[in-house]
């Protein structure tokens, strides 16, 4: 299944016009964008922490970035600041910052070699929990969730939120590419009001659409 058939998709199950969504860890706003483009008026929160990909978020975002809210911060298990890693390259992939987390790279360092973590940076951080009370939310239709090995964090500080969540589209890895990383057993576990909907797996690790089957 194609990128933009996984996103269709989603759309399908959310059945509404302007479902709330979540983009934890929103990057350049690639995704952001499809969901833009895909339902007619969504409440769209965006939340990412590394400056490179805010400043590119904002550039591909151009005349669209009134219609999303962009938070720049990393959502975790505590509020106040929390060390990031930010990722890098060289030659072709020079900047690259897909692989930023404020979990400590671990297999990631010999399954993708050639990226590279900078010295960690402090950003600002929040729990899902208390966040989402601030903006008063009391329900999610969807959070789409790649937060690099860091699903432990948000999962420990959102769980009310998450209770209230319809979907959730998130990263895994069975190899602990990161320091702590859940694998998919693990976070089922941690989830138990979810099921499996859709399952995209890939080499080292792969992503899957979880369904609350309360709501």
């Amino acid at each position: 299944m194609s990128s933009v058939e996984v996103h269709q998709h989603i759309v399908s199950l959310l059945q509404k016009p302007n479902p709330v969504i979540l983009d934890i860890g929103c990057n350049d706003g690639t995704d952001t964008q499809k969901f833009l483009e895909l339902c007619p008026q969504p409440e769209l929160y965006c939340f990412e922490p590394d400056p490179r990909a805010i400043a590119r978020f904002k550039k591909k975002l151009g005349p669209s970035l009134n219609k999303v809210k962009l938070l720049e911060i990393a959502i975790s298990d505590r509020n106040g600041t929390i060390d990031f890693h930010p990722s890098n390259a060289d030659g072709d992939a020079k900047d690259w910052d897909l692989s930023g987390s404020i979990r400590r790279p671990k297999n990631h360092l010999t399954e993708y070699d050639w990226v590279r973590f900078d010295r960690p940076v402090s950003v600002e951080t929040r729990r899902l929990d208390d966040w989402c009370s601030e903006a008063k939310l009391d329900g999610v239709d969807f959070i789409w969730m790649d937060v690099q090995g860091a699903e432990a964090d948000v999962i420990a500080g959102g769980m009310r939120t998450l209770g209230n969540t319809r979907f959730i589209y998130t990263e895994y890895s069975d190899r602990e590419l990161y320091e702590g990383q859940l694998s998919l057993q693990a976070i089922l576990s941690l989830l138990p009001s979810f099921e499996v909907a859709a399952h995209y797996p890939r080499a080292v690790e792969g992503d899957v659409l979880l369904r609350n089957t309360r709501l």
